[in-house]
């Protein structure tokens, strides 16, 4: 990763004829692979600058009557393009109360009304790493449209995605590509009703057209953008899609199965209250634990001293375990409690 972006950094100072068009071309590349990893069309992916960018797009793309659901408790990069979209006259935001992370089909069920159109979930929950049911999710909303924001699930979590209508994840989570792209796919019906919303100059037709003039946006989700992105991000987003795909999405995934089943196991050994359910198949990588002090200051401390690396939040603890976490790191992890 830290090789490719400084070729591309090497490569962009030069301005060399052809440069730009070069870098840029890398964004192609990424749509390409994000579309065979995701098993979108390649009409319906493209590459935005971040999680928040891809969803505030769909939010203010989908135009009123009618209502979403928005999980309560979930991270706030999925809450807020909903409620401004809503100040603009946009959709109904209907909250769905999941203190424990977890949008289930029975309360997304519960919350369903006749004039809903759109039901959002984040595919593993940032806090307690539950994970979504996305077969379960689709069959429940019908012909609703399936938002999925999935940055803490993709690269690591082999889930259908296809069976969303919109997938966005950012690369700087557990594609560890940095800031400054993220992956967009949308399906057919997802684009049948998603309006221009926030296009820019660079999803229209004729981009390179300067006529004074105000062009039709794209049919695909070319649409998706406001400008062009940048291109060192691009390269960074390119590079661990290709690594994520030579890997294999399923291979990466029960490695990460592994390592987070290892450290529930020595977790729960130490007599920690996970937050994180202990079925391998309701979780990805993220795995939380309950804390209050005064013992939650003392093992942050203590991790601080041992250089791990955890999410500390008043009340709990979170581990984020990769596919080349190693067994001396987890037991680390765990030593601390």
């Amino acid at each position: 990763m830290r090789d490719a972006l400084l070729d591309a950094i090497r490569l962009s100072a030069t301005g060399a004829p052809g440069v730009v068009d070069e870098l840029h071309d890398r964004e192609t590349r990424a749509a390409d692979v994000a579309a065979k990893l995701t098993g979108f069309d390649r009409a319906g992916v493209t590459l935005v600058p971040s999680t928040s960018a891809g969803l505030f797009h769909v939010a203010f793309g989908l135009n009123g009557p009618g209502r979403v659901l928005v999980p309560r408790h979930d991270f706030p990069a999925n809450v807020y393009p909903w409620l401004r979209a809503q100040e603009r006259g946009g959709l109904t935001v209907d909250f769905l109360d999941t203190p424990d992370g977890h949008a289930s089909p029975e309360r997304v069920a519960a919350e369903l009304r006749p004039d809903t159109v759109a039901v959002t979930v984040s595919a593993v929950d940032y806090r307690t790493g539950c994970r979504a049911d996305l077969p379960a999710l689709r069959e429940v909303i019908g012909d609703r449209l399936l938002v999925v924001d999935a940055i803490q699930g993709f690269g690591v979590s082999d889930q259908p995605w296809h069976l969303a209508d919109v997938v966005v994840a950012g690369g700087q989570k557990w594609l560890r590509s940095g800031w400054g792209a993220a992956l967009f796919a949308a399906s057919p019906r997802a684009l049948d009703r998603l309006t221009g919303g926030l296009t820019g100059w660079s999803g229209v037709e004729d981009r390179a057209v300067f006529d004074a003039t105000e062009h039709p946006v794209l049919a695909d989700a070319g649409r998706i953008t406001m400008t062009m992105l940048n291109p060192l991000a691009i390269t960074g987003l390119l590079t661990s899609l290709t690594e994520l795909e030579r890997a294999g999405q399923r291979a990466v995934a029960e490695a990460v199965t592994g390592g987070a089943d290892l450290l529930v196991e020595r977790l729960l050994s130490c007599g920690a209250e996970l937050l994180t359910p202990a079925e391998p198949g309701r979780r990805a990588g993220i795995v939380s634990v309950r804390l209050d002090e005064p013992r939650w200051s003392v093992v942050t401390e203590r991790l601080r001293e041992l250089g791990v690396v955890a999410t500390a939040r008043p009340g709990y603890l979170r581990f984020s375990v990769h596919a080349d976490t190693t067994v001396d790191a987890v037991e680390l992890a765990a030593s601390a409690l």
